[in-house]
This record gives structure tokens, sequence and C-alpha cells, in this order.
């Protein structure tokens, strides 16, 4: 598996709003460190016009063995509100659950509406993970 070629537009994008998780997720791919190919693990892109306009991954979670966890999820700002967010989550949630009995994320504050109306339930004590969604 390869990032997508172009994921710098994306990540220029994502830098520009002050978001460098994308900048991580090409640094981790690049040492190895999370290559998205483990057991009802993938990186999904999606695509408009030809270009990408959004990116997120599904792994095991490091922080709860036997969890899977949202990685790196971003959408460009002109393409949101059009479903792209969600339909990358559900791509990951049908590759994950198979795999995994629960979904946990680390979302920032102003996306913990968007894991909340997908589903996902915030949690009580958030060390490590802020949201979580049951697969089974």
């Amino acid at each position: 598996m390869t990032l997508p070629d172009d994921l710098d537009i994306l990540a220029n994008a994502a830098r520009a709003e002050g978001f460098r998780a994308l900048d991580v997720l090409a640094e981790e791919f690049a040492s190895g460190t999370n290559r998205f190919d483990g057991p009802g693990e993938a990186l999904f892109g999606a695509y408009r016009d030809g270009a990408l306009v959004g990116i997120g991954g599904v792994c095991g979670d490091p922080y709860a063995p036997g969890a899977a966890r949202v990685r790196r999820l971003y959408v460009a700002k002109a393409a949101r509100g059009q479903g792209i967010g969600r339909a990358l989550l559900a791509a990951m949630v049908a590759r994950a659950a198979p795999h995994f009995p629960l979904l946990r994320v680390r979302a920032p504050e102003d996306a913990a509406g968007f894991y909340l109306a997908t589903g996902f339930v915030a949690l009580a004590d958030p060390r490590g993970a802020s949201h979580a969604k049951p697969l089974g």
C-alpha cells in the first residue's frame, strides 16, 4: 500500500487550519509506525473531481489492546457538510467490525458533535480516547 499521490496538497490545506495530523500520518507511514496493514486496518481516501478531499484510517488502538482506533480523519474545508466524513467513517466501521469489538477516537473538541451524531458515545474518562462506538 502507498499513500495517495496528492496527500501533500490535502496536508497543506490541513496545515493552514492548524491541523498537523496529515503530516503525522505521512511520517508514521514512512517510518513504518502505522501502515494500516494489519487485520481490520485500512486507510481510506475520498475524491471529488479527481482530487483528494478527505482521508482517514482505522488501525489497532495502541492504548486499548483489542480495540480499533480512528486515525487522522480529515476532510478539506470546502468539502465539509457533504457527507464525506460520514462516508469515510462508515468505511472504517465496516472494515474494523469483523476484527474489533470497539472503535475509539481521540477527537478534537470541535469534532465531538460529528462523532456523537455517528453513534459514538463520549467517554467519562477520556484518557487516550474521547469517544467510542461498540462494533458488535
